[in-house]
Parts: C-alpha cells; sequence; structure tokens
C-alpha cells in the first residue's frame, strides 16, 4: 500500500472520525492503527474478511468525501505552512478544533 496514501487516511481519521458509524471507526482503527489484518479484525469481530474489508472500504470512503466538502485537513495544512510564529499556528489551530 501506498505509506502517502495511509498517512493521509489516518489524518483524515483523527479529524472526521466521529462522522463513521463505530464499527467502520473500529475496524479502520484495527487495520491503519494497530496494522492488524484483515484475516485478524475478521477473526476478532467473528465476521468475514469480505465484511471487514467492505466496512474499512466505506469508511475510507466517507472519511475522502468529508475532506472533500469540509476541507478541514486542506486548511489545516495551509496554517501549518503560513510564515507566522508558532504561537500563532497554534492558537488557530485550537480554536479550529473547539
Amino acid at each position: 500500500m501506498d505509506i502517502e496514501k495511509n498517512i493521509y487516511l489516518a489524518d483524515l481519521y483523527d479529524i472526521y472520525k466521529e462522522l463513521l458509524t463505530s464499527k467502520q471507526a473500529n475496524y479502520f482503527y484495527d487495520y491503519y492503527f494497530l496494522d492488524l489484518s484483515l484475516a485478524e479484525i475478521a477473526k476478532n469481530y467473528n465476521l468475514s474478511r469480505n465484511a471487514i474489508f467492505d466496512q474499512i472500504k466505506h469508511a475510507e470512503n466517507k472519511l475522502l468525501e468529508c475532506e472533500d466538502k469540509l476541507k478541514i485537513y486542506y486548511k489545516i495544512q495551509k496554517i501549518e505552512n503560513l510564515d507566522i510564529p508558532n504561537s500563532y499556528k497554534e492558537l488557530v489551530l485550537d480554536i479550529m478544533k473547539e
């Protein structure tokens, strides 16, 4: 898998995870953050590998759709790249997290 894409999806998860179903969030977390295989996740939840794969794909699509519409990740990147003191950047980012 493409490492940059995985990092991007993990960042989107951190921003938009509340918009996923609890199952999607759990499976996504297990796959991307705990680095479990689809078979391991399926065994842990007593589901088929294909069911886990489908739920993770739905979660990925939902995260990408949210970013496409809300552009929070994009805005965070723009703020982080501003030529201003870090204390100001942190203040703006904290406001965005509220």
